[in-house]
């Protein structure tokens, strides 16, 4: 059975939730699963702006709000030097993007210099996935135009 949420309904109960987001369940991550950059790679020297695609085996995609066994949706981490906080909704910002239309590539206008960049997936209400499922953090250096 698949459920969509309106994403407005998300988030008015984010904001009345508050601390009980601590207390959403997690979504098992199927086995195997893996998810991981097609461009770019990891030590690439790119001219902006910069085309990520995203790579999934092992389980489907689905946009937020949707509930469905095996699916979730990307949430690109930009230059996060820590993961979001494990059993809560991936926050939206400038170094949490999301993808819950189930994108599966994106522009980026990042400015020149080194750059990390790293995938994970999120459930339908974004929150990772136990065991999460995580790609290989790459390292990009965006040249000046």
């Amino acid at each position: 059975m698949i459920r969509r949420i309106q994403a407005g309904t998300l988030l008015t109960l984010a904001i009345l939730a508050g601390p009980l987001w601590a207390e959403l369940p997690t979504t098992p991550a199927p086995p195997g699963a893996a998810v991981y950059f097609i461009t770019p790679r990891d030590g690439e020297q790119i001219r902006g702006p910069v085309t990520v695609r995203f790579g999934l085996k092992g389980m489907g995609v689905a946009p937020a709000g949707t509930v469905k066994e095996t699916t979730g949706h990307h949430h690109l981490l930009v230059d996060l030097e820590q993961l979001p906080a494990s059993g809560q909704p991936i926050p939206s910002d400038a170094h949490h993007r999301h993808f819950g239309n189930g994108q599966t590539e994106t522009t980026l206008d990042l400015t020149p210099g080194q750059h990390t960049l790293q995938l994970l997936m999120g459930d339908a209400n974004h929150v990772p996935h136990q065991p999460p499922v995580l790609s290989e953090r790459v390292t990009v250096e965006v040249m000046p135009q």
